[in-house]
């Protein structure tokens, strides 16, 4: 969605834990275990379905709406689908089935990763990542609820250390949920968020141009 002033929201699902406005949110954690490094039985261009020989553990359809990509051949690597469904498995294989076919045929060993929607579930930015940062909601979502997350252009948002207007700011890796200048000393890489629109103490909540889209 689209409003008239150009501020972008995606239509998002609340994890196990109420959003609050003004806090910046998190894709679901990643799940290298169930969802990366899946080896299958080779697709063949044309095939809407494709079969790992992993085992994974998943309810069903739980990565409906996300993506499947083959990370690993020796040819044709790269190709992405759409899941539109999936049986459940329990330390078993799983057929994803696809919304459009595969393209090319891959070879080699061929392995895939399988991405859940990252609206689908999304929790507070945590200090530590543990995915990516994706939007902000502008009111309370109750826990496992849907609403609209704010993803580009003025935004209100938890501020931590402060910030200037006119400096990029990134997901703090000190406060859930907030946002930092960018050279805040810290040694590790921060993932952008947008650009300071005014300025803001720590713990208040300043403008920010959201570049999350």
């Amino acid at each position: 969605m689209v409003t008239d002033d150009g501020r972008s929201f995606r239509y998002a699902k609340a994890g196990a834990t109420a959003l609050i406005p003004g806090q910046l949110q998190q894709a679901p954690a990643e799940d290298t275990t169930n969802f990366q490094g899946l080896t299958v039985t080779t697709p063949s261009a044309g095939d809407i379905s494709i079969t790992t020989t992993s085992t994974v553990t998943l309810t069903k359809d739980q990565l409906a709406g996300g993506l499947l990509i083959i990370a690993d051949a020796t040819t044709n690597a790269g190709q992405v689908f759409r899941i539109s469904g999936h049986n459940a498995a329990t330390a078993a294989v799983v057929t994803f089935e696809l919304d459009d076919p595969v393209v090319y045929t891959p070879t080699g060993t061929v392995k895939v990763d399988a991405h859940p929607n990252p609206y689908n579930g999304v929790i507070v930015n945590p200090t530590t990542l543990t995915s990516a940062p994706i939007g902000v909601p502008l009111i309370k979502i109750t826990a496992e609820y849907y609403g609209w997350l704010q993803v580009r252009g003025a935004c209100p948002v938890l501020s931590d250390g402060g910030s200037t207007i006119g400096l990029d700011l990134v997901a703090s890796d000190g406060t859930a949920g907030a946002a930092e200048v960018i050279a805040d000393g810290a040694a590790e890489l921060l993932p952008k968020i947008g650009t300071a629109l005014a300025g803001a103490a720590t713990t208040e909540y300043g403008l920010v141009d959201l570049k999350l889209s």
